[in-house]
């Protein structure tokens, strides 16, 4: 006899702007923005077929999820695990001054985030640890459920890694807008599963 296959998907939703506009914020625990709000309000505008909302204890994610929680009386949980990145030396800063001091920095940073990675950041294997872990573990606890995940750009590109089968030193090829949605749906049969990702929205700029 054939074993059930059990369906589940989760929604990754970046938060939208914070404060300060576009920096490598890390875990620097800076608010949305107005338009931050906006962003992340028209994103989930609609339908919510949401079991859950799961997300990262940062203030940019925490406030929406609280705020959508209260409007759906969907339950809502934190995981310390879906913190963004620690950027290190980079923390704060923008675009524009890390490569005022070398305009090469971000380049290569993206090209390859192991060797080129900036002074006293979190480790990428750590990173994609520490999120994988939290990942598996969400899927273990929401099984057969829709979630919502709302967390940080390095988040999703680390469980979309996994998804796809790329290494987290690939992770700087997917682009993750603001408030952007990635829909993950994970077949569970048995020992075996299938992940896919369904799509990957461009974000809101409003």
């Amino acid at each position: 006899m054939s074993a059930t296959t059990i369906h589940t998907q989760i929604d990754l939703l970046r938060h939208g702007e914070p404060v300060g506009g576009r920096r490598y914020r890390g875990q620097i625990d800076d608010p949305l923005s107005d338009k931050g709000w906006r962003q992340m309000r028209s994103a989930t505008a609609g339908e919510h077929p949401w079991s859950a909302i799961v997300s990262s204890p940062l203030a940019r994610c925490r406030a929406f999820a609280e705020e959508l929680a209260g409007r759906t009386g969907l339950p809502l949980s934190y995981e310390a695990r879906f913190k963004e990145v620690g950027f290190g030396a980079w923390e704060g800063k923008t675009p524009d001054e890390l490569k005022a001091a070398d305009p090469d920095a971000v380049f290569n940073f993206k090209c390859d985030p192991v060797g080129h990675r900036p002074e006293d950041a979190e480790a990428l294997a750590a990173f994609s640890d520490r999120v994988v872990a939290a990942y598996e573990d969400l899927l273990g606890c929401h099984a057969g459920g829709h979630v919502l995940v709302v967390a940080h750009a390095g988040v999703i590109r680390m469980v979309l890694c996994r998804v796809l089968g790329l290494t987290p030193a690939r992770a700087y090829h997917i682009q993750v807008g603001s408030a952007a949605i990635a829909r993950v749906r994970v077949e569970q049969k048995g020992e075996l599963r299938h992940e896919a990702l369904l799509h990957l929205t461009p974000g809101v700029s409003l």
